[in-house]
């Protein structure tokens, strides 16, 4: 089961939280590129890993007919504004869970949206048997550490040392999860 749109009206903004569908994809590639180069909150710097529009296209469609994946977008005036995504794991062992990332466009910070994503993507766990979601944030952030505890997720462990960034100081990341 893929999830419905929901609507959401913040500080006189409307968005729509919606799952991924492959005409996203270009919009996807420029909106992924433009928020790593936004914060220093997540595993890449602006342009690695990056990822076109034949390759969101793909994974889009990947997503949508993997039971164990869930795609979201955040659309303001047919824009895509931030997304998420729920990763699963084919092995058996593993099948029990998923991994969650998040992004939204620095514009967009304290319009709910980030926690609108994780909101729903919590629900669509809940509602198609994912016991466990898991993630990594940086320790500095804590915004986000204290949303995920706020929603149910406790910290599993802390990786020391884990990020090497471009001013080559060292960051650690916190393992958390939430269990239902």
């Amino acid at each position: 089961m893929k999830m419905t749109h929901q609507e959401f009206s913040v500080k006189g903004t409307t968005y729509m939280i919606r799952a991924a569908v492959v005409t996203d994809a270009q919009n996807l590639s420029e909106v992924r590129w433009q928020i790593d180069g936004e914060t220093s909150h997540l595993d890449r710097e602006q342009g690695e890993a990056f990822i076109d529009t034949p390759g969101f296209e793909e994974l889009i469609q990947t997503d949508t007919i993997n039971e164990k994946n869930l795609f979201l977008v955040a659309v303001v005036a047919d824009q895509v504004v931030g997304f998420s995504r729920c990763e699963g794991n084919s092995l058996k062992r593993f099948s029990h869970k998923v991994e969650f990332g998040v992004g939204v466009l620095k514009d967009y910070w304290g319009y709910g949206i980030g926690k609108n994503l994780l909101t729903e993507s919590i629900r669509w766990c809940d509602s198609n048997g994912i016991r466990k979601m898991t993630l990594n944030v940086l320790e500095s952030n804590k915004s986000a550490i204290a949303l995920y505890e706020n929603v149910g997720f406790k910290m599993e462990g802390l990786l020391e040392n884990d990020k090497l960034f471009a001013d080559r100081k060292f960051h650690n990341t916190v393992v958390m999860g939430r269990f239902k």
